[in-house]
């Protein structure tokens, strides 16, 4: 395997990822009250409480994509860049 693959792969991993992220993001906001009650269905968790684990989740999320694709994709554009 080479370098260029794991630099390519990278880069579609946090793009996919990202997709993901915005996907969430965007049922979240745009389906909000039906999420909220298919999440009620099998806990009892008010709706702050429900945001506040969204919110946190997709904060993690976001913070995995950036330090498991993003830096090291980077760091691998870096190093390539002043080997040629």
């Amino acid at each position: 395997m080479n370098i260029e693959l794991v630099k390519d792969v990278l880069l579609w991993c946090t793009i996919i990822n990202y997709v993901i992220l915005i996907v969430w993001f965007a049922a979240f906001v745009l389906a909000h009250r039906w999420m909220l009650n298919l999440h009620g269905r099998w806990f009892r968790l008010p709706e702050e409480r429900f945001d506040s684990i969204h919110y946190a989740g997709m904060a993690i999320y976001k913070i995995g994509i950036l330090l498991f694709n993003l830096v090291p994709y980077l760091a691998l554009r870096i190093v390539l860049s002043h080997a040629s």
